[in-house]
């Protein structure tokens, strides 16, 4: 697969004059970037900036693919809330970027993402009919199933017990290795398995947070892996202090 495009973000977002933040920020291509910090600094507006996305606010900056090409059709969102159509069937919604596009899906490979998200026996169900974590597990599978050279994650994990969420971050740190990855999460710990870097982002600025040297995803009782992600969350409670 071509390395995919990274991407150099750099600017200034204000709501209201008042400035939400300022940040420099630069994703890796084929890597994933793990974007923390305390509730209300923009982490979420980073993404909707990126995507071309309404932000209620003003952004003075510039947004670039390192391969000098637009992003747009090139970045599979998954929001905080699934988003799921409640009239149409769970294969239906993870199928829909397809048929919106005028293509014919591969349902195939969507039922497939569908049982390997744990929802095999719901494929032909409503929306209404699941739980808050099925729903976000559901709209894992719909973002997965775009096969896009970028991916952004917002949250994905949050509605998810603790098994379940360890299962789909190795299902998604499997099926998007070699994409270019930026996940807005509160968990250090989710972080430090996932992340190639971290940045911890505030009002005045981003900053990298170090990794250990092992590749992710890493596994959840490893030394460094524990020692990181002690620190990380020593350190957000400093700032949410």
């Amino acid at each position: 697969m071509t390395v995919p495009p990274g991407i150099n973000f750099a600017g200034q977002h204000r709501i209201g004059g008042l400035v939400l933040f300022d940040a420099d920020i630069e994703l890796p291509g084929g890597q994933w970037t793990c974007l923390l910090g305390r509730s209300g600094v923009g982490k979420s507006t980073i993404l909707r900036l990126i995507l071309d996305l309404e932000t209620g606010g003003q952004f003075a900056g510039s947004i670039t693919a390192t391969d000098g090409a637009g992003l747009a059709g090139r970045i599979s969102y998954m929001a905080q809330s699934d988003l799921l159509l409640p009239w149409l069937s769970v294969i239906e919604n993870v199928c829909i970027g397809a048929r919106l596009r005028g293509e014919k899906p591969d349902t195939t490979r969507a039922a497939d993402l569908l049982a390997r998200v744990g929802l095999s026996e719901h494929t032909h169900n409503k929306p209404n009919t699941l739980s808050g974590g099925m729903r976000q597990r559901a709209a894992l599978a719909r973002t997965l199933f775009e096969d896009r050279p970028v991916v952004f994650l917002d949250e994905p994990f949050s509605a998810l017990d603790a098994g379940t969420r360890a299962d789909m971050q190795e299902l998604a740190a499997e099926v998007l290795h070699g994409r270019t990855v930026l996940l807005v999460t509160h968990d250090p710990s989710e972080a430090t398995r996932l992340a190639h870097q971290i940045i911890i982002m505030s009002a005045q600025d981003a900053q990298a947070w170090p990794v250990p040297d092992t590749l992710p995803p890493r596994s959840i009782d490893d030394a460094q892996t524990l020692a990181c992600q002690i620190r990380l969350l020593a350190h957000m409670r400093g700032i949410a202090a």
